[in-house]
């Protein structure tokens, strides 16, 4: 998901963990923490940009959906994936293309609605619909019918997705996808209620009084998009595993300067902060420190619509002048480490030699402030200039505008004649100047949503709506294009068709992959029973007992 700085830097997908808050109550039973009546406080960087499942393209609204919303499957404490609004595992065809679904009945909404099969199929549809311009359409790409409809050569009731009874859901794919349990557990393939969104009519996900939940939480106080700095989850009482939830309540607020955010928990007024920079070096060592790798890749789009960006050796100039050693450990701090590739280790792996994606594709990234200098002459002449103007934009966390920052000063020292101005803005304007093409460079993050290269690497065919700088190459398309059909059920030649899509884009940058997020926490050290954090964990299983 388009994440305009993921976790950290730009966001807040609220990835607490603990099940005993210092604000909490607990009754000791023999020593042990029966844990009830919790309340937790988190600092999160970002406002909510929306709350719409067919429309959400950010952390932040994807946090607030996983939080209070779920699809067929969701991942467990481990970050395995569990059936959930599903009652069990799916029936699956010989061919591997058909999906039965067996839902859970005693699954209800906020409201008292019953949860049922209709509601997935119309949230689907609701979201492949090209009147909706979803930029999360394109996760619907394996499911029969999906390019026709979207090609305006079918309606989008042809989508392969239909309710079979009350509680039984057929999906149909186009091809076999290896990690589709993966790809139902994201916001877009969740339920939608058909009669709240029709009554709410523009209203819908303006606030939380416009929205139904089916998951652990329901949101309150929220009131509005983009702009509210403060807002609450409250345990969901029609939640079908609600007695396996303890949280009652959770408070949020939006702080974006990190020494903001470090009084506030050191005066025991919020409970989980995340810090960069030096104040994440300056606290490695206090006990409430803590700092967890993410699958995440912070990049910077260059805007090729552009004519100075189509040009390859400025972009490989610009690459190469930029330090990422020194960024994620001088600038960072948090546990962040340097880009090789667009695709981040630690996450797919050779499904023969179980080697990491990131070592069979070798380090692309290498600094080289002499070579970014011969690029950046060849550029000059090919350009037909000595001197450039560039706007390099990003999200106005502390870390986002340190990064940019860093960015500025190595840019312009190593390439003479390059100016650099940097404009840090709000994430839902980062958004929107993003799906507008209104930037030259763009400093972005994307999280996987599922443990596999693709997930980062079909951000970036020619057709993506998330390729906000379109780049365009028929080559890394075809690479795509073979791993998702001709070589979907090979998974040794799909491995290799997207090894090769790697290469072919860092060979020409079509983006410029900078490092690897970290997160660093500090957590209320009276939180006992703290879980990993991760892209992969929300609310429900950070509070959950099991």
């Amino acid at each position: 998901m388009k994440l305009g700085w993921f976790l950290t830097a730009v966001s807040c997908l609220i990835l607490v963990s603990g099940c005993n808050s210092g604000k909490g109550k607990s009754d000791t039973a023999n020593g042990e923490n029966t844990k009830k009546g919790q309340e937790f406080s988190v600092v999160v960087k970002q406002e909510i940009p929306s709350i719409d499942a067919s429309v959400t393209n950010d952390v932040v609204g994807w946090g607030v959906l996983k939080n209070t919303s779920e699809g067929l499957f969701r991942a467990d404490k481990d970050g395995k994936l569990v059936p959930a609004g599903a009652k069990e595992n799916p029936q699956v065809s010989e061919d591997g293309l058909t999906y039965t679904f067996k839902l859970r009945e005693d699954a209800v909404w906020s409201n008292g609605d019953p949860v049922v099969a209709a509601d997935y199929v119309y949230g689907w549809q609701r979201t492949v619909e090209p009147k909706t311009a979803s930029e999360v359409a394109y996760l619907f790409e394996s499911i029969k019918n999906y390019p026709a409809i979207m090609d305006g050569q079918l309606p989008a009731d042809q989508l392969g997705v239909k309710a079979l009874s009350d509680y039984e859901l057929e999906v149909t794919l186009a091809s076999p996808v290896p990690y589709l349990d993966a790809l139902l557990s994201l916001p877009p393939f969740f339920p939608q209620n058909e009669k709240v969104i029709t009554e709410s009519g523009d209203k819908y996900a303006s606030s939380s009084e416009h929205m139904v939940y089916n998951g652990p939480f329901v949101l309150s106080d929220f009131d509005g998009a983009g702009t509210d700095t403060k807002w609450t989850y409250l345990k969901n009482e029609t939640y079908w595993d609600q007695e396996n939830v303890t949280m009652d309540k959770i408070n949020v607020d939006v702080v974006k300067e990190d020494a903001t955010a470090l009084n506030l928990f050191q005066d025991g007024q919020t409970d989980d902060i995340v810090i960069t920079g030096e104040l994440a070096q300056q606290m490695a060592d206090d006990p409430a420190f803590y700092s967890q790798e993410m699958s995440n890749t912070t990049y910077v789009e260059f805007n090729q619509s552009k004519k100075e960006f189509q040009n390859e050796n400025l972009r490989k100039a610009i690459s190469y002048a930029l330090d990422r050693e020194t960024l994620v450990k001088q600038v960072l701090g948090d546990g962040s480490i340097a880009a090789t590739g667009l695709v981040p280790k630690n996450m797919s792996f050779n499904p023969d030699t179980n080697a990491d994606f990131v070592k069979d594709s070798g380090n692309h990234l290498k600094y080289n402030p002499e070579q970014a200098q011969e690029y950046w002459d060849k550029a000059k002449s090919e350009l037909g200039t000595d001197s450039l103007k560039i706007n390099l934009l990003s999200s106005d966390a502390d870390s986002a505008k340190k990064v940019v920052e860093y960015m500025q000063g190595a840019i312009q020292e190593t390439l003479k004649g390059i100016t650099v101005e940097v404009s840090s803005v709000p994430l839902s304007v980062r958004l929107d100047r993003g799906n507008q093409g209104d930037f030259d460079l763009i400093l972005v993050g994307w999280g996987a949503e599922y443990n596999d290269p693709s997930v980062f690497l079909e951000l970036f065919t020619s057709d993506n709506i998330n390729n906000s700088g379109k780049y365009a190459n028929k080559d890394f398309d075809a690479a795509m294009k073979a791993s998702a059909t001709t070589n979907a059920g090979n998974p040794e030649a799909r491995w290799d068709d997207l090894l090769e899509a790697e290469t072919i884009i860092m060979n020409t940058m079509g983006v410029a992959p900078i490092y690897q997020k970290a997160e660093a926490h500090l957590r209320n050290p009276n939180v006992k029973g703290i879980l990993p954090s991760g892209p992969e964990y929300d609310f429900k299983w950070s509070f959950i007992e099991e």
